[in-house]
């Protein structure tokens, strides 16, 4: 997906073929969420939901199947298994989805509508976190203004855009973190990243289990790395360590 691509006019839908969405959900060990998100999903009328599965030790696979969605397994690392999604969907939109993430009930019909747009290149939902407190609240401000201001929403935001436009861009680099960053900075180069008006809610599991400070610093801290040339692997064996500290 990395390698270089033939450049591909991108156009509106025409009216006489509306557009397809399909919905890519990397897993692992996700057996707690899988079900409600993918029959959610389904339950708006998209086009398919494809969960790519990085081996799971727990039932991801099998509750993923039996809830209506097309599994496919990789090893893990969100970036492979979102390249492979996107490789074997047939829509010609794609929305990247995080198995702990529910959408707006109106979701397919806000996709269709910001990347009619003109100059929009990809987009994804403002963030809520499903739990209680300021600091919660604290998280989802910050994180909406980042995306709006600086154009770099991240993956629990639900990342969407136009199918040729991912594969002109090359879609997701294979690096264990950041890909999601990495992908919406080249995004960037095409065109507006923009907020569609609904909100995702996404689990506050990582806050819970980190404290809200901590796994915000994490993130601050790996961005960082990131930007000042730190590779990608050595930024994956810091936060492994930091996500299981006690």
């Amino acid at each position: 997906m990395n390698g270089a691509s033939t450049a591909v006019r991108e156009s509106p839908p025409s009216k006489a073929h509306p557009t397809r969405l399909s919905v890519i959900i990397p897993t692992r060990n996700e057996e707690a969420w899988i079900a409600a998100t993918v029959e959610q999903v389904l339950q708006a009328g998209v086009t398919e939901v494809i969960v790519v599965d990085g081996e799971s030790s727990d039932h991801t696979r099998e509750l993923s199947h039996a809830s209506g969605a097309t599994v496919l397994t990789s090893p893990p690392g969100r970036g492979e298994q979102q390249n492979l999604g996107a490789q074997a969907a047939s829509g010609d939109m794609l929305l990247f989805l995080h198995a702990d993430t529910r959408l707006p009930h109106d979701f397919a019909e806000q996709i269709a509508s910001m990347l009619e747009r003109d100059g929009v290149a990809a987009g994804a939902f403002r963030l809520r976190v499903d739990g209680p407190g300021r600091t919660l609240r604290f998280v989802e401000r910050m994180a909406n203004w980042r995306s709006r201001i600086f154009q770099l929403p991240y993956g629990d935001q639900a990342i969407f855009l136009k199918t040729e436009t991912f594969h002109n861009s090359g879609g997701f680099a294979d690096i264990p973190l950041m890909e999601d960053f990495e992908l919406m900075g080249r995004l960037r180069n095409r065109g507006r990243i923009e907020l569609a008006p609904g909100s995702v809610t996404t689990s506050a599991r990582r806050w819970r289990k980190l404290g809200v400070w901590r796994a915000t610093w994490t993130n601050q801290f790996c961005i960082m790395a990131h930007l000042l040339g730190v590779p990608c692997d050595r930024i994956a064996r810091w936060r492994e360590r930091i996500d299981h500290s006690p």
